[in-house]
């Protein structure tokens, strides 16, 4: 640890003239004169700094895993370098100034002698941190904080940090690690973003063109992988141009998922920002049909109605709008891409602003402005590069999100070392947050408790697994034998969508590579009828298999049983399901043979209630299980699921009815329509070229589901006949509703 309590002393003592005065003794700009969020952010980073500054400057010899001290007070330190210089930047205070040139020295005194990072746990292992991935982060934040006190600095100094920090620090996080720097990853991507902004403050060509288009393509290994299994060299292009080419789909959507984005985005804006005034010549805003606005619509939108990132792939939950990321992706893009008045409105939402001009425009425009109500439609992405790897679908239905129900429908490509084998999986939200959840990863993001905050071993004994997911599982085993290589090579394609058709919503695909022999498709739809207290969510899987095997649905409810239509009997001892591919996680809870027929499954989540109504034949079995064997260190949420087996079988329908009919109040303790209204489901018909499916209410209301599943055309008429009904249809797809005379059933 250094300490320059006696230097920074003196210094005090001189700063306290310049904190009232400037150098010729004018006022220095108020926090009053700002726009009130803007005044209030300012005055908030002006007392946090002040704390900071009250102390030792302290610059530890790197020794920790993420979480523990020497980590989190490199971070800390990058944080107090980033808002020194912006608070030096915006009010001319030397103090910041001098703070910041002090931080700086004391690495510049360090570095050269750092050894490789004493963990030996990633791929790339950095100097400062366990990996190069919190090194480029720390150069980043580092390089701002540079640039905005680089006037103020002396000749030599300029030369020292220059010399002795920033240039060793390029070199070692690009030309000692090609494997880090020249790959299609949000990795890399804080690497070439934080090389070129220094390279633009240092105003060297070299290394501007070394971030731009990386280094010369390398030797390294097609099988080198990560340390979360993606492939390292698997395109054959680096540098910050191709991270923008091959992360993105063509209309925006990120390959390593939401979650990941909001985490990336915020290299990407920051060093397009400072191109955009430094290379104009570039014209880095419009570059590939402007990708990167296109990337901040789609990261807004895949959230839920809390602004929650949807946690596809490796991710956290709890990430929000508020997150680092997402505020910089909407001051800038207000600011910088058009003022979208719906960004203003997110804008408004937000806890924070960037402070720099982006974030004081956002602020005066909030003070003068009305916002527009946020309103967001049903939406779907292309995956992959090309646009041609499959893709992300959310349905929203309801007078709004809040009161309605959204629809997560997952057919991507699987997304590299962050992937999941979790192909035509769903989650699904109402008011209350995840009615039917996507688990996430298994990871306590810098816990230090908690393997030093890196992905837990359950996160690939489990959490990637696909019976983690809402998806139909074969023969208890996980998609692709759990090979992310196989996996990348393929994708599942999508049959057809109605986004904005009247009274339903519907998205349909299809995947026939994730287990050999198998051919599975998936058709979901939130059907939105006065009839019902909140849209109904309508899931039909179908699978074929060249064999006879074993299908299980697994169905990742949220809160606690209430009651089913059968019986489930639990073991004397409990067990698990199974020993690998995830199974060796779930305790079985408990057992029910189904029949044949309609029955039903309620459960109470955040004092909602839910019930699904489920279609089965003989032998079919319901198993109720949770979370939590083989798992001695409690790493994964002990979170309840149901699945539903069907036991040798070459073909298969699973038919599911999902109603959110209840609501119970705390206070008076009174539950409101605790009981779902739908009363019989039936295949009407199933073969090659048709699926047909009824369901009625308790009232004799009847809806009529009718799919072709060979011709997705929209111009071609269907007319189906059986044992004496009928059924006409134009496109690939449809829905009816009609009354049903009970007297004469």
């Amino acid at each position: 640890m250094v300490s320059l309590r006696k230097v920074r002393y003196i210094s005090t003592l001189l700063v306290l003239l310049f904190t009232t005065f400037g150098a010729k003794g004018q006022t220095q700009p108020s926090a009053t004169d700002e726009a009130p969020k803007f005044a209030k952010q300012l005055q908030e980073a002006e007392e946090k700094m002040a704390l900071v500054m009250s102390k030792d400057i302290e610059v530890p010899i790197p020794k920790d895993m993420a979480g523990g001290y020497t980590h989190e007070q490199h971070k800390r330190n990058w944080d107090a370098l980033y808002n020194g210089g912006r608070l030096y930047k915006l009010t001319q205070h030397p103090k910041y100034a001098r703070y910041v040139r002090d931080v700086l020295m004391v690495y510049a005194e360090m570095y050269p002698t750092l050894p490789l990072h004493p963990s030996t746990k990633s791929y790339a292992p950095g100097k400062l941190f366990w990996q190069c991935l919190n090194d480029a982060n720390w150069l980043l934040f580092a390089s701002q904080a540079f640039d905005d006190i680089y006037d103020f600095l002396s000749k030599e100094e300029k030369k020292k940090l220059e010399r002795e920090l920033f240039r060793p620090m390029i070199d070692f996080l690009s030309l000692q690690n090609p494997k880090f720097f020249n790959r299609i990853h949000n990795h890399s991507t804080w690497a070439c973003a934080a090389i070129g902004m220094a390279a633009l403050v240092l105003e060297d060509k070299k290394l501007l063109k070394r971030a731009l288009y990386g280094l010369p393509i390398d030797a390294i290994s097609e099988e080198a992988v990560d340390n979360d299994g993606g492939f390292i060299n698997h395109l054959q292009k680096a540098g910050f141009l191709a991270q923008m080419d091959y992360a993105f789909s063509p209309d925006g959507y990120f390959s390593e998922g939401p979650y990941y984005l909001r985490y990336a985005i915020y290299p990407y804006l920051i060093f397009a920002a400072k191109l955009d005034e430094k290379r104009p010549d570039l014209n880095i805003w419009a570059y590939r049909d402007s990708i990167l606005k296109k990337a901040i619509y789609a990261m807004i939108n895949q959230t839920d109605a809390d602004g929650l990132i949807l946690p596809i792939n490796d991710a956290q939950k709890g990430m929000s709008w508020n997150s680092r990321g997402v505020v910089t992706a909407v001051n800038i893009g207000y600011a910088s891409l058009g003022e979208d008045p719906i960004l203003l409105t997110i804008a408004s939402k937000l806890d924070h602003l960037m402070l720099n001009e982006a974030g004081r425009k956002v602020a005066e425009d909030l003070d003068r402005k009305n916002t527009p109500s946020l309103k967001r439609p049903s939406i779907s992405w292309k995956d992959g590069w090309n646009g041609e790897m499959g893709g992300l679908t959310i349905l929203r239905a309801g007078e709004d999100e809040k009161s309605g129900l959204s629809l997560v429908h997952k057919y991507t490509s699987h997304g590299g070392g962050h992937g999941h084998f979790d192909r035509l999986s769903y989650s699904l939200y109402d008011d209350g947050g995840e009615v039917i959840q996507d688990y996430g990863a298994a990871r306590w993001v810098n816990i230090d408790q908690k393997g030093g905050g890196r992905y837990l071993k359950e996160n690939k004994s489990f959490a990637k697994q696909t019976i983690a997911h809402n998806t139909v599982v074969v023969n208890q085993k996980t998609q692709f034998g759990g090979k992310v290589k196989d996996a990348d090579k393929v994708h599942p394609i999508l049959l057809f969508q109605q986004l904005n058709q009247k009274g339903y919503q519907v998205v349909a695909t299809r995947d026939t590579a994730a287990y050999k022999g198998v051919d599975m498709s998936r058709i979901q739809i939130l059907l939105d009828d006065d009839g019902f207290t909140k849209p109904l969510f309508i899931d039909i899987f179908l699978g074929k298999s060249e064999n006879p095997v074993d299908w299980d649905l697994p169905t990742w409810f949220q809160g606690e049983f209430l009651e089913a239509d059968v019986n489930f009997i639990q073991e004397p001892v409990m067990k698990p399901l199974g020993e690998r591919h995830g199974y060796q996680h779930i305790w079985q809870d408990g057992k029910a043979a189904i029949g044949e027929g309609t029955h039903t499954f309620s459960w109470m989540d955040n004092d909602h209630i839910y019930t699904i109504s489920c279609l089965s034949i003989p032998d079919d079995e319901w198993i109720l299980g949770r979370l939590g064997a083989n798992d001695p260190l409690h790493n994964l949420r002990r979170d309840p699921v149901l699945i539903q087996r069907k036991r040798k079988q070459k073909e298969v329908l699973f038919a599911q009815i999902l109603e959110a009919h209840g609501t119970y109040d705390r206070v008076t303790e009174i539950p409101f329509e605790p009981y779902g209204k739908l009363a019989l489901m039936k295949v009407e018909l199933l073969n090659e070229m048709y699926v047909i499916l009824s369901f009625q209410d308790q009232v004799g209301n009847s809806w009529t589901l009718c799919q072709s599943r060979q011709n997705m055309s929209g111009d071609i008429l269907h007319e189906v006949s059986r044992n004496g009904k009928n059924w006409e249809w134009k496109g690939p797809f449809v829905m009816t509703k009609s009354k049903t005379d009970k007297n004469n059933e």
